[in-house]
């Protein structure tokens, strides 16, 4: 596996190693001593996957403390532009953030850290994504902020009619 920095710090891509013949492909995706090595404490409780079809955007979602979350996310079919959000008030890229397409022909991951929203929306006909988090998820501490909010600019790379977003996420405060 290879860490490709971002230029935000702690905020990187994982590029596995694939290994391809005649039958297919073999992807290590998470191996354990890898991430101890890399990200030493950093240890993951829970596997979640979710389903959804062109222009569904979900997020830009977080934890409040204590129960801030690391993700490891990748796209098991289809392909999604993710958007990593710092809001960690010490950090000199507070509020500035970064997107990345990840898609199951790209097999990227993005390891995103506590302290940052984060948020996809859909860009092929469907997506399938799956992601590890290292702390549970608590009703009480779930947060976000609006996907269009003006201080943050985010390009999206498809028509904001054509978004669609829950109630939840439709309602979410602005930074």
């Amino acid at each position: 596996m290879e860490i490709i920095k971002t230029s935000i710090d702690g905020l990187v891509i994982i590029e596995p190693e694939v290994f391809e013949d005649e039958r297919g492909h073999f992807i290590e995706y998470y191996k354990e001593s890898f991430f101890n090595d890399h990200f030493p404490g950093l240890h993951f409780i829970q596997d979640n996957e979710s389903k959804s079809s062109y222009g569904v955007l979900r997020g830009l979602h977080f934890q409040k403390p204590p129960f801030e979350q690391t993700k490891l996310f990748r796209v098991v079919q289809g392909e999604t532009l993710d958007v990593a959000v710092d809001l960690r008030k010490n950090s000199e890229t507070y509020g500035k953030w970064e997107s990345f397409v990840i898609s199951s022909e790209n097999k990227r991951q993005i390891l995103i850290p506590k302290g940052f929203a984060h948020g996809f929306v859909v860009k092929s006909k469907e997506a399938i994504v799956s992601y590890k988090v290292d702390a549970p998820y608590k009703k009480d501490y779930q947060s976000g902020i609006r996907f269009d909010d003006k201080t943050l600019d985010i390009f999206w790379e498809i028509e904001p009619k054509k978004i669609k977003l829950s109630s939840k996420d439709n309602n979410l405060p602005y930074l």
